[in-house]
């Protein structure tokens, strides 16, 4: 088996209902070998079990399956960090479906890219996902958003993708960068220093129907716009003076991600 050329992580916490599904859509993956790295970070409810079933099974994968009882999305990612070892890495969530050609596409679009594209990002799309709804959302965010704020992310956790050089001369997932949510749009504003994100129209996932419920996560309207308008050049300014000691007021802290909302709905 020759050297994989890529890593894709996942950190879980309590994912019983969707982790087996996610692996199984990893294992369908055309683009092998690949490193497969799974951090619990403290399941109470089977998932480390489901994990270690699923990975057991795995063809063209190098499994690692790690554990990070220090609460928190953040800390597992840390944890996971001094492993990734190959050259591109891929993070993605416990209840998001990655179609097979997932990982060869974000492999073309490095290749097409050139040496200066740090990150490959994916569009979130409903299921189905060739459907009106998908191709329109795949529209707005690689032809429009992408293009009018070349300098800001357009993806979330679920689909994003690194050049690991350029992702750890970043500075990589770390707590004592970011502890607040919207962790994964602190992290491009540090990469993007590095080089630029491309969000290719073919490159897509399918997150779980309740992450649309945002509540435990959600910045305010004049947070998000002056996100929008702030300029790259001021941005530390935005997420290390402006916006963490708002989240901190508010107590939006990482560990908000460990709350699952949609349980009470």
């Amino acid at each position: 088996m020759s050297e994989p050329r890529w890593s894709f992580v996942i950190a879980y916490y309590n994912e019983a209902d969707f982790l087996a599904d996610t692996i199984a859509s990893l294992d369908a993956q055309t683009l092998k070998p690949f490193r497969l790295i799974l951090i619990d970070n403290g399941s109470t409810d089977g998932s480390e079990r489901i994990a270690r079933e699923a990975i057991a099974g795995l063809a063209g994968v190098e499994a690692l399956h790690l554990s990070e009882a220090k609460p928190g999305k953040i800390h597992a990612l840390e944890t996971a960090m001094p492993h990734i070892d190959t050259p591109f890495v891929a993070f993605g969530d416990a209840d998001t479906w990655y179609p097979p050609d997932y990982l060869a596409r974000a492999n073309a679009a490095y290749r097409a890219g050139g040496e200066d594209v740090a990150a490959v990002m994916a569009v979130d799309v409903p299921d189905p996902p060739h459907g009106s709804a998908a191709r329109r959302k795949r529209f707005l965010r690689s032809k429009v958003a992408s293009r009018i704020w070349p300098k800001q992310t357009h993806s979330g956790g679920f689909g994003q993708t690194f050049r690991t050089d350029m992702l750890r001369a970043a500075g990589g997932y770390s707590h004592r960068y970011w502890p607040y949510v919207l962790m994964d749009h602190e992290i491009m504003q540090r990469v993007l220093k590095r080089g630029r994100a491309v969000y290719p129209a073919d490159f897509w996932c399918i997150p779980s129907p309740r992450r649309t419920s945002r509540r435990n996560v959600r910045w305010t309207l004049a947070e998000r716009l002056l996100y929008h308008f702030t300029p790259f050049a001021a941005k530390d300014w935005y997420f290390y003076r402006f916006l963490g000691p708002r989240l901190a007021r508010r107590r939006l802290t990482h560990l908000n991600l460990r709350e699952k909302p949609w349980q009470q709905e």
